[in-house]
């Protein structure tokens, strides 16, 4: 009795502790908001209108969300195989800590966070090393696959781009060890930066950029460009700004879609700004229930052909579950339509470097571990 009596008390301080740590931890997950004049600037914005960011006009296609109810009950009894049926191999890749690529190289950490190497010089898009993409480590979405390497491993970066401020995108806590490991300045969209003067980062390693505006940073040109999306943390909406990135050196290039819904946009960046050497599209987390914010795999082979991409790497699948589709769904339908149109499509393992000029022959990993 009095063991047991010991067991309850002790359950009940980890309890305690567990709340109290959840009421530090989520208040500060949540970011800060965009004010002074920063608010001034975003307020300028043409993607600002009525109180908001918003999407480009005459891009949305009227989808209507499914009621929760719905959506929670494919979730417990739609018989998706969400999770691999055996561990995902992951590959602690050597190669990108050494020199970085003068060519181009890109190795895919799982999800979205990737590191190119273009140049000479490295580009890490939408860190994300922590157990679960949430406010809190202890509820949400949790990873299905360690991160390949630490993330104080990284080599020296030159720039660290965020897309949105999704918790899949930005993470607190791999923001604020970067900070802390590296010096390289974070590119972010308008906003954003709000979040990372709350975590500790100092203003002057912040560059915020509208749809458009671009940036040069160690010798290469940084350029937001536009998404169909959204953006939110906590009980705030479309208050920073959302949007994919072109990173160009003096010969290569390479195109990152962020997170978005199929648009007519992805035509003008390519007239603009294309043709790519390589282009990293979201395949992964759609339902026709939110087809304006997340493309289907398709769609991610349309958007790498309208951009005029060359090799296509897909990104936004295989580590969180944040969709009701099957864990392998998205790649196959991706290398099956990018087969009927002869589209070049690179499918690495989480952690394995990709040289862009002599890419391997897509072996469909997934598919034993998916249990097929």
């Amino acid at each position: 009795m009095r063991f047991m009596r010991g067991v309850t008390i002790a359950a009940g301080l980890g309890a305690v502790a567990a709340v109290g740590w959840a009421a530090r931890e989520i208040p500060a997950a949540l970011g800060g908001a965009p004010e002074g004049a920063r608010g001034e600037r975003i307020r300028r914005s043409p993607q600002y209108r009525d109180g908001a960011f918003r999407n480009p006009p005459g891009t949305d296609r009227g989808v209507m969300p499914a009621p929760a109810g719905s959506i929670l009950r494919e979730l417990l009894f739609g018989g998706q195989r969400r999770h691999p049926a055996l561990p995902i191999p992951v590959v602690a890749d050597a190669a990108a800590s050494g020199p970085a690529a003068e060519g181009l190289a890109v190795t895919w950490y799982g999800h979205a966070s990737a590191l190119v190497e273009i140049e000479g010089r490295r580009v890490l898009f939408d860190p994300v090393w922590s157990k679960r993409c949430s406010p809190s480590q202890s509820v949400g979405p949790s990873r299905m696959h360690p991160p390949p390497v630490p993330l104080e491993t990284l080599p020296r970066l030159d720039a660290i781009l965020i897309s949105h401020d999704h918790y899949d995108h930005l993470d607190l806590r791999s923001i604020k060890a970067l900070a802390r490991t590296q010096t390289a300045p974070f590119v972010v969209p308008l906003g954003v930066g709000a979040h990372l003067e709350r975590w500790g980062i100092a203003p002057s390693r912040i560059i915020e950029l509208d749809w458009g505006e671009r940036a040069s940073v160690a010798g290469l040109e940084l350029v937001a460009t536009s998404a169909h999306h959204f953006s939110g943390r906590g009980f705030s909406r479309d208050r920073t700004l959302w949007g994919s990135w072109v990173v160009a050196g003096a010969d290569r290039r390479m195109f990152y879609s962020g997170d978005s819904g199929y648009f007519n946009g992805y035509t003008t960046i390519g007239e603009e700004h294309g043709p790519f050497d390589l282009t990293l599209i979201q395949i992964g987390a759609y339902s026709p229930h939110w087809a304006d914010i997340h493309m289907t795999p398709e769609e991610g082979v349309s958007t790498h052909l309208d951009v005029r991409g060359g090799l296509l790497v897909p990104v936004h699948w295989a580590t969180f579950v944040l969709a009701t589709h099957d864990w392998s769904e998205p790649v196959e339908r991706l290398c099956a339509d990018a087969d009927a149109r002869e589209v070049r499509v690179a499918v690495p393992r989480p952690g394995e470097r990709i040289d862009v000029d002599d890419p391997p022959k897509v072996d469909h990993w997934w598919r034993e571990v998916a249990g097929r």
